[in-house]
């Protein structure tokens, strides 16, 4: 099992990984973060897509899906976002922005599982 420094080294070895962040959905807060692209501010991230989350949960609640969700995709003119609540902890989820360019998405939603499925909080 990996702390959050360690899966977030490891998410941001992937290929057009700009910024990643482990964040708390009740709170919005982030437990951790990694990435050096000034025009992304984690912090505020973080907030944005925590309500993204808390939407698509009362969305499914309102459908009476009995699913879970693996991951939510967004996708940018020039950016992927990921996010993936952790199977362990659903209260928590990775959020992962890849440069569009320089990223193949489906080895980075591989990844970005196998990491959530090694991470422990």
């Amino acid at each position: 099992m990996a702390n959050v420094k360690e899966s977030l080294a490891r998410i941001m070895e992937l290929d057009g990984a700009l910024a990643a962040a482990v964040v708390d959905s009740n709170s919005g807060m982030m437990l951790g973060s990694s990435g050096h692209n000034a025009s992304i501010d984690l912090e505020v991230a973080a907030a944005g897509n925590t309500e993204v989350v808390r939407a698509k949960r009362k969305t499914m609640k309102a459908l009476s899906l009995k699913d879970s969700i693996d991951d939510i995709l967004i996708t940018l003119h020039t950016q992927y976002h990921l996010i993936r609540p952790l199977s362990s902890n659903e209260s928590l989820f990775v959020y992962l922005v890849l440069d569009k360019q320089k990223s193949n998405l489906a080895m980075a939603r591989h990844h970005l599982s196998s990491a959530e499925k090694a991470l422990s909080v």
